[in-house]
Formats: structure tokens, sequence, C-alpha cells
């Protein structure tokens, strides 16, 4: 059974840093990309960053430079530090197997002004 459970959230001020955390279990961690998603209230879900098995990364725009993906596949667990958070940040995250139907419950990530 697959399953994927994020951590990390919570309410910070614009400026400050959050670090989510993803721990999967169920697969085999190491060979599967994964990535971030968010969804802000009365938006669509959209894709934050994501992490290839061999590292390389990618990141939505109004992300780059601000957070990083990353991940210890020993731990089975995907990370996303975000830094320099701004309120239009503030959404529900989640962790996601690329190219599946597999979704974490995600967490909430709050900003305030």
């Amino acid at each position: 059974q697959v399953q994927l459970v994020e951590s990390g959230g919570g309410l910070v001020q614009a400026g400050g840093s959050l670090r989510l955390s993803c721990t999967a279990s169920g697969i085999i961690f190491s060979v599967n990309a994964m990535a971030w998603h968010r969804q802000a209230p009365g938006k669509q879900r959209e894709l934050v960053a994501a992490i290839r098995s061999g590292g390389s990364t990618n990141y939505a725009g109004s992300v780059k430079g601000r957070f990083t993906i990353s991940r210890d596949n020993a731990k089975n667990t995907v990370y996303l530090q975000m830094n320099s958070l701004k309120p239009e940040d503030t959404a529900a995250y989640y962790c996601t197997i690329t190219g599946t139907d597999f979704w974490g419950k995600g967490t909430l990530v709050t900003v305030s002004s």
C-alpha cells in the first residue's frame, strides 16, 4: 500500500522559512521522481517543484531561487525548503509520485503579511 505523509506546514510571517517533508512507504522510493504541488484557495493546483531519481530538479518560475527540493533516499523522504516566503505562497502543499495518481493528504502553509 502506497502512502505519502507530508509534514512541516504552519503559519509564518512573510520573509520567513519553512521546510516541508514527505515520507513515502510502499514504493521503491529511489527510482521514483517526486514532486510538490500546491493549491491555493479558489485556484487550480500547480506544480511547485520536482526531483528525478538522479537528482535533477525543476521549479515553477514563481518559486525559483526561493524554494529548494531535495531527497534522502535512505529515509524515503523528499523535502521542500521554502525561503523568503510571500503571502501568495499560502496554499495546501501536496507530495506526489510523478506519473502516478498517488498523492499525500497535504500540509497547509499560511504566510502572513
